[in-house]
């Protein structure tokens, strides 16, 4: 399939798809591929990636710890360094991190950017996860 050149770049969709059709990965160009790699990029652990071992935001440092200020603060700083080094493409203007789901182990991380070549503003909602696994607690007894 062949795609038209943009200038705010092409990738693979997230999570990848393939086309039967024209027997090829789903792609993804502009804003929507910018909104994609935020969340790879907020998904991936540094180290995970061979060939770039320092890519990521290691948001994993997080887990297990008590949920304050402090943490908030740490999220977004975390994010923010990863958002400079690794996405030229946007201007991180805001990070958000609210708790209201706090209870339920899930901060709900609100980026808020600048596209640099379009000066258009846009925004993202990644939902992290601190206490993945807890339904394991709940197990019925076998």
């Amino acid at each position: 399939m062949a795609h038209k050149k943009t200038f705010l770049g092409i990738g693979w969709k997230f999570p990848p798809e393939f086309d039967r059709k024209t027997k090829s990965v789903t792609l993804v160009s502009e804003e929507q591929d910018i909104k994609e790699s935020l969340f790879i990029l907020l998904s991936t652990r540094p180290g995970e990636r061979v060939l770039q071992p320092d890519y990521g935001c290691d948001l994993s440092v997080l887990n297990f710890e008590s949920i304050n200020e402090g943490l908030v603060n740490r999220a977004s700083e975390i994010i923010h360094d990863a958002v400079l080094h690794f996405e030229p493409r946007i201007i991180l203007d805001d990070v958000v991190v609210s708790t209201k789901d706090m209870y339920d182990g899930i901060l709900n991380i609100s980026l808020e950017y600048s596209i640099r070549k379009t000066n258009k503003r846009n925004n993202i909602v990644y939902p992290y996860y601190l206490l993945e696994g807890t339904d394991v607690i709940n197990m019925p007894n076998m």
